[in-house]
C-alpha cells in the first residue's frame, strides 16, 4: 500500500491518511482511534499538515503572476518582466487667465512694467466637483511675458488635481541600503520631479525613464517603483547606467498627491496660486489685478491606482511587444499604460482597408469616463507613442462610432407564480441591463450574443415560460446644419434585404427647399441584389410621397449608407437622425472603431404576455395567439 499521497490539503483527508499509515505499522494494526486520547494528536498532526500545505500552496500561488493575489506580489512580479503599473492619476483640466499689471505698478510705486510674470508651482485654483471642492496644482514654474499693453496672458495652462509636496533626502555612501522612498500614497509618478544639489551647491535636473535604453553613464535619470502599501521609491544611476548622485548630495523630490478619478468634472475654477516677477535679483508676489480664470477643458482622465487584474492582463502584452509599437496588439496594450482613461482600444492597419491605405495605423479610444476623448489626449497620447512607433508609421486617431442595437422583446409569462407582474418586468430590465454593462459588450471587437440574450431573459423567473425578441442596429447621423455636406453610417454587419424596400427607417429631418417633415428609406437593386438606393419621402394621408429618388446608395453586404450631399436645416430629435436597418443576424459584431451598446432606453420594448396555455386556462391552445417574430413597428418610419 503506497501512502505517498501529496496532493491533499483537506483536513480530513490528511487525518485519515495519517490514521492508514499508523494501522499499516504492526503495533497499531487494530487499535482503536476514536475510543482514545491518540486521536487528538493525530487531529493535531492534520491540523498542522493542514496549515503548512496551505500556505506552501498560497506561496507557490504567489510566485506567478497570473495566480498571485496580493499587489506587491503582482507589482514586483511585473517589474521583472519591465512593465511598471500606472500609479494614480491627477484629472487635468486647462485654464486661460489673465494678469493686468497696471494698476499693480502704480499701487506698489513701480516705474517699469515687468517684463515676465511666473505662475509658481504648487497650488493653482480649486475646483468645484459635484461631491466637493479640489485642489488644483502645477508641478513647474510657468512664465510668460508681458504684453505692451501691460497684462500678462496665461493662456490654456494645464492644471493637476492634487497637492504639491516636496520631500528631501541627503545621500550618505555609508548606508549601502539606503533607499528613497517618498511617505504618501496615492502619488501619480508623471508628476514627480527631481532635483538634485550637489555639496558645492551645483543643481541639476534628473528626469525619470521607463527603461534603460540609450542610458549612458552620464545619463542624469531616475526609475520609480512601487513598493508596500503603494508607496513609490526612486532608482538612481551606478556611473555605469545613469549618473550616481554625489556623496552628501541633497536629493529634492516634488511630487502631487490626488485623489484620482474623483477630480473629474470641474468647470468652474477660482485663482488661489502665486504671481511673481522679479526686481532687482528678488522674486517679488503680485497680489493683484488677476482676472477670472476661463476654463478651456473641464478636469478629466483622472484614474486611480492600476488594480490587480489590469496589471495580470497587461504586463505580459506589452512585455510581448518588447517597448515597440508595430502590430495592432502592441498598440493596443502600450496605449494603456500611457493614457490611464481607458476602458477599450481599437488598433488597425490601413491594410486591412477598402481600397488599403499603407503606412497608417488607425486607433480608437473608449475612454472609462464620457464618450470620446478630447483633442488634448489624443495630442498626449500620440507624444508618448514617439518612443515606441516604427519609422515610416502615421498614427490616426478616429472618433469611436455607436452601433445602438434595440430590442422588441415579448416575454410569455404563467401568471401562476407569486411574482407580479410589474416585478417580472422590473427583473426582466434590470437582467437586460446587467448584460449590457458586461465584458462581452463592452469592448472594441465585442459581440452581442443573441443566444446568451434569449436565455438571460428566460432565466430571469420560473414564470417565464419563453420569448420572442428581435434586434434592430440604429447609427446616429448628427448632421452639420444649414450647410452641405454627405455622410458616411457603417454599421459593420450585414444588412437584412426585403425587394420591396423599407428595410431601412429613419427618425423625420427637414431639408431646403422641401416643405414638410421628410424620412430615408431604401430600395433594392434587383439586378445586384446586394446594394440599393435611398429615397427620401414625406407621408401624405398616411402614405410615402417621394421627394427624391436618388438621394443615397445603400451596400447591404457591407452594411454602408452613403447619402449624397445635402442641406439638413433641422431634425426632429435636436440633435440627430437616428437611422434603423434590420441586422441579417442576431449576433451583432463590434468591428474596427464601432462601439456596441445594447440600448436600453424607450426606443427598445418589452411586452409582457400571459401564457394561457402554461397557466392551464387554455390547455388546448385554440385560442392562443404567439407574438410575431418579426419586427412591429411602423413599416415606414423609425
Amino acid at each position: 500500500m503506497s501512502f505517498n499521497q501529496f496532493t491533499n490539503l483537506d483536513f480530513i483527508d490528511l487525518r485519515d491518511q495519517i490514521k492508514d499509515y499508523l494501522r499499516a505499522n504492526s503495533n497499531f494494526t487494530d487499535f482503536d482511534y476514536e475510543g482514545s486520547n491518540f486521536s487528538i494528536l493525530i487531529d493535531t498532526l492534520a491540523y498542522n499538515s493542514y496549515i503548512t500545505a496551505y500556505n506552501t500552496n498560497m506561496a507557490v500561488n504567489e510566485s506567478f503572476i497570473d495566480s498571485a493575489t496580493l499587489r506587491e506580489n503582482v507589482v514586483s512580479l511585473a517589474r521583472n518582466i519591465g512593465y511598471v503599473p500606472r500609479s494614480k492619476t491627477s484629472a487635468t483640466a486647462n485654464i486661460s487667465f489673465t494678469v493686468d499689471l497696471n494698476d499693480y505698478i502704480a499701487e506698489v510705486g513701480l516705474v517699469n512694467i515687468p517684463k515676465l510674470v511666473k505662475l509658481k508651482a504648487g497650488l493653482v485654483a480649486k475646483g468645484t466637483v459635484t461631491n466637493g471642492d479640489y485642489i488644483f496644482s502645477v508641478p513647474d514654474d510657468i512664465a510668460v511675458n508681458v504684453g505692451g499693453d501691460g497684462i500678462a496672458r496665461f493662456t490654456n495652462i494645464p492644471i493637476s488635481e492634487g497637492t504639491l509636496l516636496t520631500k528631501t533626502f541627503t545621500v550618505d555612501d555609508s548606508q549601502k541600503d539606503a533607499k528613497y522612498v517618498l511617505p504618501n500614497a496615492n502619488i501619480d509618478t508623471s508628476s514627480i520631479r527631481v532635483t538634485v544639489t550637489s555639496p558645492l551647491g551645483t543643481s541639476e535636473i534628473f528626469n525619470r525613464y521607463d527603461n534603460i535604453f540609450d542610458v549612458d553613464a552620464n545619463s542624469r535619470l531616475f526609475l520609480v517603483q512601487e513598493i508596500l502599501d503603494e508607496r513609490y521609491q526612486l532608482l538612481f544611476g551606478d556611473n555605469t547606467l545613469g549618473k550616481k548622485p554625489e556623496n552628501g548630495s541633497v536629493i529634492s523630490v516634488t511630487y502631487i498627491v490626488t485623489n484620482g478619478e474623483e477630480g473629474n468634472g470641474s468647470a468652474n475654477f477660482t485663482f488661489n496660486g502665486r504671481l511673481t516677477y522679479t526686481l532687482a535679483g528678488s522674486e517679488r508676489d503680485i497680489t493683484t489685478g488677476t482676472s477670472l480664470i476661463t476654463t478651456v477643458q473641464s478636469s478629466e482622465n483622472g484614474s486611480d491606482i492600476e488594480s490587480i487584474d489590469s496589471i495580470k492582463y497587461l504586463a505580459p502584452r506589452v512585455y510581448a511587444s518588447q517597448q515597440r509599437a508595430v502590430t495592432a496588439n502592441d498598440y493596443m496594450s502600450l496605449i494603456p499604460s500611457l493614457y490611464s482613461n481607458v476602458e477599450s482600444v481599437s488598433a488597425y492597419g490601413g491594410e486591412e482597408l477598402e481600397p488599403p491605405e499603407y503606412g497608417k495605423v488607425y486607433i480608437t479610444i473608449k475612454p472609462q469616463n464620457g464618450e470620446f476623448i478630447s483633442d488634448v489626449s489624443k495630442a498626449s497620447i500620440k507624444s508618448g507613442l514617439k518612443k515606441y512607433t516604427v519609422a515610416g508609421i502615421k498614427q490616426e486617431f478616429l472618433d469611436l462610432k455607436y452601433l445602438y442595437v434595440e430590442y422588441e422583446s415579448t416575454v410569455s409569462y404563467d401568471p401562476g407564480f407569486a411574482e407580479t407582474k410589474e416585478g417580472l418586468r422590473s427583473s426582466i430590465l434590470n437582467a437586460i441591463s446587467t448584460y449590457a454593462k458586461s465584458s462581452d459588450i463592452n469592448q472594441f471587437g465585442g459581440r452581442l450574443k443573441y443566444s446568451k440574450l434569449l436565455n438571460i431573459i428566460d432565466k430571469v423567473s420560473d414564470s417565464v415560460t419563453s420569448n420572442i425578441t428581435n434586434l434592430k442596429m440604429r447609427r446616429n447621423l448628427v448632421p452639420l446644419y444649414n450647410q452641405f455636406a454627405n455622410y458616411e453610417l457603417c454599421y459593420g454587419n450585414r444588412f437584412h434585404m426585403d425587394m420591396e424596400g423599407f428595410n431601412i427607417k429613419s427618425s423625420s429631418f427637414k431639408i431646403d427647399g422641401v416643405d414638410g417633415d421628410l424620412y430615408l428609406t431604401d430600395f433594392p437593386d434587383s439586378a445586384t441584389g446586394t446594394t440599393g438606393v435611398i429615397k427620401f419621402f414625406k407621408m401624405v394621408n398616411d402614405v410615402p410621397f417621394y421627394v427624391n429618388n436618388a438621394a443615397g446608395t445603400v451596400d447591404y453586404k457591407k452594411g454602408e449608407i452613403i447619402l449624397f450631399p445635402i442641406s439638413i436645416s433641422t431634425s426632429g430629435l435636436t440633435d440627430r437622425i437616428e437611422i434603423q436597418v434590420i441586422p441579417e443576424s442576431n449576433d451583432i459584431v463590434a468591428k474596427q472603431n464601432l462601439y456596441i451598446v445594447l440600448d436600453t432606453t424607450a426606443n427598445s420594448t418589452l411586452s409582457l404576455l400571459e401564457d394561457v396555455i402554461s397557466s392551464g386556462s387554455n390547455r388546448s391552445g385554440v385560442t392562443y395567439v404567439p407574438p410575431s417574430s418579426f419586427l412591429s413597428t411602423s413599416k415606414y418610419t423609425r
